[in-house]
């Protein structure tokens, strides 16, 4: 089956059914408890900077561990998995000095996120996880010098674009996630903009932003609905949030994006809020559970979990949705829509 082939029989299959996303990679990485030398393996025993918790890096020292997690997933009833590859660009894997190897941790995890849906006995579409980097485009990171900037546009631009042709070859579609900073997410719609145009090659797109905390915004500021429309201009197959709130906290604001969405709604919340350890406690049954509700009053079109979910939970949400119908795409009137921190309709 071509590339172009399994997209579209998702995208038949997203108009009568919730289609079912995976869980959380890094939680099940965790539950492995790998030490310092596993994460190095036999190449990388003698690298300059600690490596343990690069968890991007198991794609070259770990691969049949990444590898055995799609495949559980896929078990539990997922419909798309996301590559093992939050962390792989130049500016995020600066933390472990491994710049200069960034691309092939990219390569490798999608590679090995391919290996496992073309496993599957059912078609299963590979996303190609694209994180928000380490540093943020909209705020400085000292308190003294609020101009000040890390990194500029065209350096996250740039190591975005070097993990999308990392990663070209095996996925069947970008995933912008967890986006904290509209503007980072701006340079990587402006990467993929630029990949589209070197290669020809028209990928598509999902975008996921992350609402902090409850005062439901991202961390530079903007309401939900704003972000959809800073971001509307890219097109994405779906656009939703994930990530930092559980399935209560989270409801509201993705109730505000599926009304207004003229795409397709995606959403994986966390296992609800962690403890005092940094642990998870929400059960499988609790997040299927409130979930069944968003599927019952027609807010979503894809399903998974972030941060604690693990194949048991995926299986209790595809078990819970299942036979529900998806939610209806949006069909807002013309208008001119813009946004700062607050979304704003000029006329319709």
């Amino acid at each position: 089956m071509s590339k172009q082939e399994l997209i579209d029989q998702l995208s038949a299959k997203a108009k009568d059914e919730i289609l079912i996303l995976d869980g959380a990679m890094g939680t099940m990485l965790q539950k492995h408890s790998f030490s310092e030398e596993q994460f190095r393996g036999e190449r990388f025993s003698d690298w300059e900077s600690p490596v343990q918790g690069n968890n991007d890096l198991l794609n070259l020292t770990q691969p049949d561990a990444v590898r055995d997690i799609h495949s559980q997933f896929i078990a539990a009833g997922a419909d798309l998995i996301e590559t093992n590859t939050f962390s792989a660009s130049v500016i995020a894997q600066g933390d472990y000095n491994m710049q200069s190897i960034a691309a092939e941790i990219a390569e490798a995890g999608a590679k090995l996120a391919r290996q496992a849906a073309d496993a599957a006995d059912k078609p299963v579409g590979v996303l190609g996880a694209i994180g928000p980097t380490n540093k943020t485009l909209s705020l400085s990171p000292d308190v003294n010098n609020p101009g000040y900037r890390e990194v500029t546009f065209d350096d996250v631009r740039i190591a975005y674009l070097e993990q999308a042709h990392a990663m070209a070859p095996y996925v069947d579609f970008f995933l912008i996630e967890t986006i904290f900073d509209t503007l980072n997410a701006k340079a990587a719609i402006k990467a993929l903009l630029d990949f589209r145009a070197e290669t020809g090659k028209d990928i598509p797109v999902i975008i996921s932003g992350t609402i902090t905390d409850a005062s439901g915004r991202t961390l530079s500021g903007q309401t939900a609905e704003a972000f959809w429309h800073s971001v509307r201009h890219a097109q994405p197959w779906a656009i939703g949030l994930n990530c930092a709130l559980g399935a209560k906290m989270m409801r509201p604001h993705i109730a505000a994006i599926s009304k207004i969405a003229d795409t397709r709604v995606i959403a994986y919340p966390n296992a609800g809020l962690p403890n005092e350890f940094g642990e998870y406690d929400e059960l499988p049954e609790q997040t299927a559970a409130q979930l069944e509700e968003w599927a019952k009053s027609g807010l979503v079109n894809v399903l998974g979990g972030c941060c604690g979910t693990t194949p048991p939970h995926i299986k209790a949400i595809s078990g819970a949705v299942k036979g529900k119908a998806p939610r209806k795409v949006a069909e807002p009137p013309r208008a001119m829509r813009l946004s700062g921190l607050e979304p704003f309709q000029l006329a319709s």
